[in-house]
């Protein structure tokens, strides 16, 4: 797992900038019913993607909540009072305070089924009924564009995906929540070079290939092997999934109300 307190200083640069956050920003919304007035972004990172959130809708209040201090700290200076310290597993919010959640790029850091469960719960708990949830699902996969390096890295110790649309979907269904649609997008400046991907390797990106495995070492001369060393293979395309809270009393469950 990276430290993403050591990681907050690049983070941005290091994937896709804006154009990447537009994108990502503009698929969200693209979910988020719109007389939603209050959303919460967790694990919002440095507020790239949720300044966009708030600046992409008249009248939507945003709040972003992180684990990682210096991630939150970039993120309160990108929306000054707007952001919190917190974990995504406990939430320090009320039940139904807002009228929709989003996590976007979390769910597949999570160390396991139960953490991925536990998220979900909370991200309900805390949606008000007639809100969305949205997020994405499948991120390992996305990043498997086909590519020469893919195929280099074909044979790497695989890694247990936690978050499936069909996991993703059970754990949804049994905290309450109903499927409500999805939508893709690009990532944006992520498509992975030769030269990158040896880099990340070395730093441990990849988690099941820690720095200094001799394996580590065998995919990097493979990979070394490739042409156009700096020319980034194709861009990712992420999935987002929505789903609604329905109402106790029947009515629209895309519809945020007053309850």
């Amino acid at each position: 797992m990276l430290d993403y307190d050591k990681e907050a200083e690049r983070y941005d640069a290091s994937r896709g900038g804006e154009p990447r956050a537009a994108a990502a920003a503009e698929a969200v919304l693209s979910l988020v019913p719109p007389r939603a007035r209050s959303l919460l972004d967790v694990a919002c990172g440095t507020g790239i993607v949720t300044r966009r959130l708030a600046a992409g809708r008249d009248g939507l209040r945003v709040t972003g909540a992180d684990l990682a201090p210096t991630m939150a700290r970039y993120a309160a200076a990108r929306l000054p009072g707007a952001v919190v310290l917190a974990d995504s597993r406990r939430l320090p919010f009320r039940d139904r305070e807002f009228d929709a959640v989003t996590s976007v790029w979390l769910l597949h850091l999570a160390g396991g089924a139960d953490d991925v469960r536990a998220v979900v719960g909370e991200c309900a708990r805390v949606l008000r009924p007639g809100g969305v949830y949205v997020t994405t699902v499948d991120k390992g996969a996305s990043h498997n564009v086909g590519s020469d390096i893919d195929a280099v890295l074909a044979s790497r110790p695989p890694s247990t995906a936690h978050d499936t649309a069909g996991q993703v979907e059970s754990y949804a269904r049994a905290h309450g929540l109903v499927p409500a649609g999805s939508t893709r997008f690009t990532g944006h400046g992520q498509g992975r070079s030769p030269r990158r991907t040896i880099a990340d390797l070395r730093r441990g990106w990849f988690v099941t290939l820690p720095p200094g495995d001799p394996r580590a070492e065998h995919f990097a001369a493979g990979l070394a092997d490739l042409p156009d060393q700096d020319r980034p293979r194709p861009d990712p395309v992420f999935t987002l999934r929505a789903f609604a809270k329905p109402r106790a009393r029947g009515g629209n469950p895309g519809v945020p109300g007053g309850d």
